[in-house]
């Protein structure tokens, strides 16, 4: 256990940074900046002035934003200071919310009222690939790409699932991978180790599944949970927003589910989503 832990350390220590988005009013949000070694705030108002934000994902030094308010769009800003890159890089969005980057390439789920679907769009320039890139969705909110794999959440009314797809061509894989959820909405994908977390909202619990096989691992992988939403995994820890009236992030073994830190980050209003930006991506 020492050993581990001196691990974690050195890991951490690397200039790893949190960022979350803390939505602090009816639609106003923001995303604030922590350390991801000692959870202490570098900056709780990173970026400010958001419309609802939601899903975060970063890509070198770069960090996209959905606003799922009246605006729904995504932005664009410099990772290192939070300058606005552009605000509007993305517009027309019908309740963006789960946003993921794989290379050049941005996917982004759209919630919608009637007809769910994942948008596919240049992360360059922002321009659609795709913006029906996979359609007939129910409420997805989660996105998580591995290599030429797209795993997506469908929230639903009773019967949460898992939807796996080809990330080129945006054919189901397995439409129905992982089912029986209730209220799935966050998704982190390990490569290195072929697991597939998600956290299950109404459930309250994170479950961890084969990536490969959809088969669970262990359903309730960590429980005790409030409001799960987020989930970043950086090395073996695992991230996790809780979504409340007074959130917080909570740092968790990524192999067993032991509790790093259960109250790692607090003083958040309702954080959402989290990304990790480590020093080898400046």
């Amino acid at each position: 256990m020492a050993i581990a832990a001196l691990w974690a350390m050195a890991r951490n220590a690397q200039g790893q940074h949190l960022y979350v988005t803390d939505l602090r009013g009816v639609r106003l949000g923001f995303v604030s900046e922590f350390n991801a070694s000692t959870g202490g705030a570098i900056n709780a108002d990173f970026i400010g002035a958001l419309d609802s934000p939601s899903g975060i994902a970063v890509s070198g030094n770069v960090l996209f934003v959905t606003n799922t308010g009246r605006s729904g769009s995504i932005g664009k800003y410099d990772a290192t200071t939070g300058k606005v890159i552009k605000a509007d890089f993305i517009t027309g969005l019908n309740g963006p919310r789960g946003i993921a980057v794989s290379g050049n390439v941005l996917f982004v789920t759209n919630t919608g009222r009637l007809n769910g679907r994942i948008g596919k769009y240049d992360a360059i320039t922002g321009k659609a690939i795709k913006a029906d890139f996979i359609t007939g969705l129910n409420s997805p909110r989660g996105i998580a790409v591995s290599g030429n794999i797209l795993f997506v959440t469908n929230v639903g009314q009773f019967n949460g699932r898992i939807g796996k797809y080809d990330a080129t061509t945006g054919k189901a894989i397995n439409a129905s991978f992982i089912t029986g959820l209730l209220g799935p909405v966050g998704l982190a994908v390990s490569d290195k180790d072929n697991n597939l977390y998600v956290a299950v909202e109404r459930g309250h619990t994170v479950g961890k599944y084969n990536a490969t096989s959809g088969k669970a691992i262990t359903a309730k992988f960590i429980t005790e949970l409030e409001f799960p939403s987020g989930l970043a995994l950086y090395g073996n820890t695992l991230f996790v927003t809780n979504s409340l009236s007074r959130g917080f992030v909570a740092e968790y073994d990524a192999t067993t589910g032991a509790a790093i830190k259960g109250r790692f980050i607090t003083g958040l209003s309702r954080p959402g989503g989290i990304a990790v930006k480590t020093a080898n991506q400046d």
